[in-house]
């Protein structure tokens, strides 16, 4: 694990791989409440691939930051590491929380994207209701801790029961402060939609059909409005493609974007 300090705060990251010259990096972004960890079964099938693996803001290792911030101050945390890695162009891929990240890079820093992956993810922002009730779970998480969110999420992050306790133990390991600005950056969180049709680099899209918390709809929706954008559904495969479904989120990851 490596330590940059970079946009004012400490970024941890794993690099992984030594080939690509020539070629992008890749970055891959973990949704909520999870950490780098998310992508670690997933590296067995990016052979030497160079690809690196932060921890946002707020989760894993990196450090919790005090006062509210956005997805947009996580894109640039994100583009800050990759200053400091001397990088001018990378392929960005998010998995839901990770997603909306990589759509506010698309957003601000277009010119640095060599393609985009959104996995498990949406160009929508929160209804009222759901923006409601993200900042219920912020007091929520607030008395109860990160347990909250292991007993409640855990379940549903996976439709694969044998990834229920490795993901109950990764979201238990994450700072409360953490999970709770990144609820409340999600909360807040502009729509995408309109960047979509003008996105000019290869986009790869990947949803599972059993997804329990953003509906496979939502990346229809999207590929309709990318028109070189490849969709690759997984059947049986739920909110976590890259722990139930690696080798084909692998292949389809690939596939699109390199």
């Amino acid at each position: 694990m490596q330590k940059l300090t970079v946009n004012g705060i400490q970024m941890a990251f794993e690099r992984w791989g030594t080939a690509g010259v020539g070629r992008a990096p890749i970055v891959l972004l973990h949704g909520f409440p999870l950490s780098h960890v998310l992508w670690r079964v997933m590296m067995a099938e990016m052979g030497e691939l160079d690809v690196i693996t932060p921890d946002l803001r707020g989760c894993g290792e990196s450090a919790v930051v005090d006062g509210a911030y956005s997805i947009a101050d996580m894109a640039d945390d994100v583009i800050a590491l990759l200053d400091a890695l001397m990088i001018e162009k990378a392929i960005i891929v998010g998995h839901s929380m990770g997603g909306y990240v990589a759509l506010a890079i698309a957003r601000k820093y277009k010119e640095r994207i060599a393609g985009l992956g959104l996995v498990s993810t949406q160009a929508l922002a929160d209804t009222p209701e759901r923006k409601a009730a993200r900042y219920a779970t912020v007091d929520q998480v607030a008395v109860q801790g990160s347990v909250l969110l292991a007993n409640s999420m855990a379940p549903n992050l996976s439709a694969d029961p044998q990834q229920g306790t490795v993901l109950w133990e990764m979201i238990l390991r994450q700072p409360a402060a953490g999970l709770m600005g990144a609820l409340a950056a999600m909360a807040e969180r502009p729509a995408a939609t309109d960047l979509l049709p003008n996105f000019k680099f290869p986009v790869a899209i990947v949803h599972g059909l059993a997804d329990a918390l953003i509906p496979v709809e939502r990346s229809r929706e999207m590929k309709a409005l990318i028109p070189q954008a490849v969709l690759t559904e997984l059947a049986d495969v739920g909110h976590c493609p890259m722990l139930e479904a690696p080798v084909e989120t692998a292949n389809a990851l690939k596939g699109a974007l390199l």
